[in-house]
């Protein structure tokens, strides 16, 4: 199942996706709404496909076009992202392949949604792109073995992790340069795991940026796979429903090129994840 969360005349919905490319949902003031993804994850995976069998029976004919797109995961707990993931990605950055998980935090605050503008603060001009793969956490749990860890994940979505780079590098830690606000653009459809390769292994993400190709490569270049990566997570913590994983980016990034490649207000950067889709934003200044 492929499920949106949106916004309509001021009211949250959200739907789903029909085998014929249509969207079916319900807005937050129908008596039969089900509940947004976040809630529904929390109500385990029979209340996530009730709620999609619910959209696809009942729903109304969603027009993208007349809503507003939110990231697809409202409300996650948390969001912990994976760095120096593939390993051309690290050369060119400059450091050494890990051999344990690269990982820093995003905030909510920072999230957007499909065809929502990145902003490009005026405190820097180095705002660069990062396409990756998420995978949404669907239950709860703390030290998961990796032989079991994929049934933890209830699906995956697309991510534009945005970075100012000047602001990334002033410190050891990344945190400043990965939450300016409007800058984690995520979407625009969650898809279900059942729809995807075990652990989205051996799937397509491209970056492109006004419509030339920066970043092209294959989930199964990553070195920590899905599986070993929420394995190791919930060794510290536990993870919960609505849980985000970023898994990394590949290499191509606008800061190790020359030039050095900077995205700038008026500029459309797009993600694509083969079997998941295309996440499109454009750049304006904030």
């Amino acid at each position: 199942m492929r499920f949106i969360s949106f916004i309509r005349n001021n009211v949250v919905g959200i739907a789903t996706k029909n085998t014929d490319g249509t969207y079916r949902g319900l807005m937050q003031t129908d008596r039969n709404f089900p509940g947004d993804v976040t809630s529904l994850l929390q109500a385990g995976a029979k209340a996530l496909t009730s709620a999609g069998n619910l959209l696809a029976a009942d729903g109304v004919i969603v027009d993208p076009a007349e809503c507003t797109f939110l990231p697809p995961i409202t409300r996650p707990e948390k969001i912990i992202c994976v760095g120096l993931n593939y390993a051309d990605h690290s050369l060119e950055a400059g450091y050494q392949v890990p051999d344990y998980p690269t990982l820093f935090a995003r905030f909510p605050h920072s999230l957007i949604g499909h065809e929502t503008p990145i902003k490009r603060p005026r405190e820097s001009g180095q705002l660069d792109y990062e396409g990756e793969l998420v995978a949404v956490v669907g239950r709860q749990g703390r030290r998961i073995p990796k032989a079991s860890a994929l049934s933890y994940v209830a699906g995956y979505t697309a991510f534009n992790d945005a970075t100012l780079r000047d602001y990334q590098f002033r410190t050891p830690q990344w945190t400043m340069g990965k939450n300016f606000d409007g800058t984690g653009a995520i979407g625009p459809e969650f898809v279900t795991a059942d729809e995807i390769p075990s652990g989205a292994s051996g799937l397509r993400i491209q970056t492109r940026l006004n419509g030339e190709v920066v970043q092209d490569a294959n989930t199964s270049q990553m070195v920590f796979d899905v599986a070993t990566l929420v394995a190791l997570i919930s060794d510290a913590m536990t993870l919960q429903p609505g849980d985000l994983i970023v898994t990394g980016t590949p290499s191509g990034i606008g800061m190790a090129r020359t030039p050095q490649l900077w995205m700038k207000p008026g500029d459309i950067c797009e993600v694509e994840i083969e079997k998941i889709g295309v996440l499109r934003n454009a750049i304006e200044m904030d």
